[in-house]
């Protein structure tokens, strides 16, 4: 059997999908959009200082031409005009010894300390310093191309912390209603997504519990759920079909049971007049014996159907379970809200309790879909006999899914030896009747009064030909049949339900419908061996 998948329920697909992709797309926007303008700030803030670096080189270039300290001093008003100034320093190269030394200061706020000088510290401070909460740049004050000192500012940046701590809450409040917008979003879309597949819930429901395969699902808006719908719609007109078969395949058994005894108590009582009248009976019998296997035939798949429908029904009844519980705390929630009593915790509650029924739905639905898909593919394969290409594997994994009814109470193991990609062209039919009656004549005469017991299934490819080797490790078969099992009526069950028909119509199917050989091979105590081989294309 294939390893189980993942299963997600859909609203969680819906939340996680749409909240995600909106939270994602809007951090990142915002974030974008914050830093623009926290860049645009700065880069104003360096432009300006950057002008009034320039104004004030003008302003006290004669003042450094002439050693004017204090007239600089005096003059200097337009140092108050320049927004949010610490601090600034005029510097004056000696014109005999070269050294730069200070000239002016000047602080906007006399309470602030004064800062070292900045005589050294032209080359890194020629193009504006950001620092966290100021600015700072130098200029050189030139006369012509001769230096004669340097301008230093140093600007207040704290107003662009405030703003980027505004910004910040502000992107975290638009986040947090985007993302209950996303939420509320999602919730309709997973309210309108799950009402297509509760139409369907509520067909199979009523099917189930009345029996009656005529109902027919309705048309869905979603291509998925439509081809489910029409799926199921197949299957229920095949049900119907198939039990009508079978009510007319008893009846019809009925009577020529009824028939066959009548005409066996007519020959017994005319054997001893004449043996031309047995010989007669016999050739009626031998007509019969198509009918009999036919109906062998239609047992078999019988029995399919009454284990698949059982198998059916517990993924759908805990599905219809899950579904009704979802829908009374749905109520209860609707009738909170438009009470206005509705509290987070309910919601909460609500949500997580939601999710988990739509898991039980989404996964019990699956497992049906799985079931009824391999029984269709094996109910087809059985009812024709036509020629197709597929892989074995696959084709044996859909018998044993099949027989899962049967068998998954027992304590029998069976394992299968074939390539995963063999894939061959033959009637799939004609094998899975020869494995599903083999698999069945181990369980019921092999394993009888056996707590547990192993069957293997080897298939492997010979030239032109399939070889099946079948094997068990039950009672074996007792040398007095061993040489007829596989004529007609030949049975250690006879009184019991046995009809011998079993391995017969294996014989059959081996050599007539698939054209090859069938050898049996056992030992009484040591199990069977059944090898197999036909031309494949």
């Amino acid at each position: 059997m294939p390893p189980t998948k993942p299963i997600w329920s859909i609203r969680r697909i819906c939340l996680i999908s749409i909240i995600g992709f909106v939270s994602l797309l809007s951090i990142i926007s915002i974030s974008i959009i914050s830093q623009q303008y926290i860049n645009s700030y700065n880069t104003l803030a360096a432009s300006h200082i950057q002008y009034w670096a320039n104004i004030l080189a003008d302003e006290s270039q004669d003042y450094l031409i002439n050693s004017e300290r204090q007239a600089l001093n005096d003059n200097l008003s337009v140092a108050e005009k320049v927004p949010n100034l610490n601090y600034l320093h005029i510097y004056q190269r000696n014109k005999q010894t070269e050294n730069v030394e200070l000239f002016y200061s000047y602080k906007r706020n006399e309470r602030r300390s004064a800062i070292a000088e900045k005589s050294n510290d032209y080359a890194h401070l020629s193009v504006p310093s950001l620092k966290e909460k100021y600015v700072e740049y130098m200029q050189a004050i030139k006369v012509g191309e001769q230096v004669i000192g340097y301008v230093y500012l140093q600007s207040n940046t704290e107003h662009i912390a405030l703003l980027s701590d505004k910004l910040f809450i502000t992107s975290t409040v638009l986040i947090v209603i985007i993302i209950i917008i996303a939420i509320f979003i999602a919730l309709q879309l997973e309210r309108y997504i799950s009402a297509p597949f509760l139409t369907l819930i509520n067909t199979i429901q009523i099917a189930s519990r009345q029996k009656n395969f005529q109902q027919q699902c309705q048309t869905m808006p979603y291509r998925e759920a439509d081809m489910l719908g029409r799926n199921i719609n197949i299957l229920f007109t095949r049900m119907e079909k198939h039990i009508a078969q079978l009510d007319a395949a008893e009846q019809q058994s009925i009577e020529h049971s009824h028939e066959l005894e009548d005409k066996i108590n007519k020959r017994t009582a005319a054997l001893k007049e004449s043996n031309q009248d047995l010989l007669s009976t016999l050739e009626k019998l031998h007509q019969f014996q198509g009918q009999l296997v036919e109906s062998e035939k239609m047992a078999s798949l019988g029995d399919m159907v009454a284990g698949v429908a059982h198998e059916v029904n517990t993924p759908i009844g805990l599905g219809v379970t899950a579904s009704t519980l979802l829908a009374d705390r749905l109520e209860d929630i609707k009738t909170d809200f438009e009470n206005k009593t509705l509290k987070s915790s309910q919601l909460k509650k609500f949500l997580n309790e939601g999710s988990e029924n739509i898991a039980i739905i989404y996964r019990n639905l699956n497992r049906a879909a799985d079931l009824i898909s391999s029984f269709k593919k094996v109910a087809v394969d059985q009812s024709s006999e036509e020629v197709r290409t597929f892989k074995v594997k696959e084709l044996l994994s859909e018998v044993l899914l099949t027989l899962r009814p049967q068998l998954h109470c027992l304590p029998y193991v069976i394992a299968i030896d074939c390539p995963d990609n063999l894939t061959i062209a033959s009637k799939p039919g004609p094998i899975n009747q020869i494995l599903i009656n083999l698999i069945m004549n181990s369980v019921i005469h092999g394993f009888e009064n056996r707590e547990s017991g192993q069957i293997s299934i080897t298939v492997m490819p010979l030239s032109n030909q399939l070889n099946i080797l079948f094997k068990d490790d039950g009672h074996g078969v007792d040398e007095s049949i061993k040489n007829k099992v596989f004529e007609p009526f030949t049975t250690t069950k006879r009184g019991e339900g046995g009809s011998g028909l079993g391995l017969h119509l294996v014989y059959n199917l081996v050599t007539q419908a698939l054209g090859g050989t069938i050898v049996l091979n056992s030992e009484l105590g040591k199990g069977v061996s059944v090898e197999i081989n036909f031309p494949i294309n």
